[in-house]
């Protein structure tokens, strides 16, 4: 099997984890805060890769230093976050969807940061992507007071810009490391932080042992920590090697389709504009692809 298609298995297999990743934070603000759930997530994650570290502890920790802080802070530990508080607010099937801004910023922080070349075809792509992303803030849900959508709605702008960030940093300062390796690592990093701040700042051990659903939360928190973070991050690392950051950014435009599956299965209201406003969206995928991979990405 060659790269090409390794790479769409991989970026179906990610779209279809990750756009069920919103379900799984709104299950878990059930029993937990959001500030809870993402500590759980990064805490859980950090502690199921930790075995590995026996294996690839081997790393120049100097050399490689930036790198795995972009990729930990950037590209889990903030975003988890954000995206918890955002879901106290709208709904998971609009914030799966806003992760189609993400590879909007992939071209601007590539393009600022790191000198990549990008094609017309994909900026055009990305931008068909984004007038989508805006429609859904905008247009797409008259339910919730619209100055609350707006503002819950950028911090989810806020962790997709987090994202570019940390794919960017990956390909520019980790490519040469193992994929496994540099998620192991990247997450002893972040680990001992929001290990600390859940069990020294938050009501975690109450919330888990007293509120009637803390057991049925934590699970939900659990697969979301060691499926949609931990082994997710090994396997889309493998895909920004394989196929560049764009390509594996682009991820994004199909994780709405999961998202709002999702959304329907558990009672929330999706109406016609989101839906339009999702078919732009996916239209930018063949964009960004239908000219090939831009040089440096």
């Amino acid at each position: 099997m060659n790269n090409k298609a390794i790479s769409w298995i991989i970026l179906i297999v990610l779209s279809l984890v990750w756009g069920s990743s919103f379900m799984l934070m709104k299950q878990g603000l059930r029993a937990f805060t959001s500030d809870e759930v993402a500590g759980l997530r990064i805490t859980i994650a950090s502690a199921f890769m930790l075995p590995f570290l026996i294996r690839h502890y081997k790393i120049d920790l100097k050399k490689n230093l930036l790198g795995l802080l972009l990729m930990g802070v950037f590209g889990n530990l903030i975003p988890a976050f954000l995206f918890t508080k955002a879901e106290t607010q709208i709904s998971s099937s609009l914030t799966g969807m806003l992760n189609a801004l993400t590879p909007m910023f992939t071209i601007i922080i590539g393009m600022i940061a790191f000198n990549h070349k990008i094609s017309k075809h994909q900026i055009i792509g990305v931008l068909i992507g984004f007038v989508g992303a805006i429609a859904l803030v905008a247009l797409g849900d008259n339910e919730n007071d619209q100055t609350k959508n707006i503002m819950y709605s950028l911090l989810v702008a806020a962790a997709t810009l987090c994202y570019a960030i940390s794919v960017n940093g990956i390909k520019a300062y980790l490519g040469h490391v193992n994929s496994l390796t540099a998620t192991v690592w990247s997450f002893s990093l972040i680990g001992p932080v929001a290990a600390i701040y859940l069990f020294g700042f938050t009501d975690v051990v109450a919330h888990a042992t007293q509120h009637p659903e803390g057991m049925r939360s934590l699970g939900f928190v659990s697969i979301l920590a060691i499926v949609g973070s931990a082994l997710s991050v090994v396997v889309y690392n493998t895909l920004i090697k394989l196929s560049g950051t764009v390509f594996a950014a682009s991820c994004t435009y199909l994780i709405p389709i999961v998202a709002i599956g999702w959304g329907l299965f558990d009672g929330e209201v999706i109406n016609l504009i989101q839906l339009l406003a999702v078919i732009v969206i996916i239209g930018g995928i063949w964009m960004i692809n239908s000219s090939g991979k831009a040089k440096n990405t």
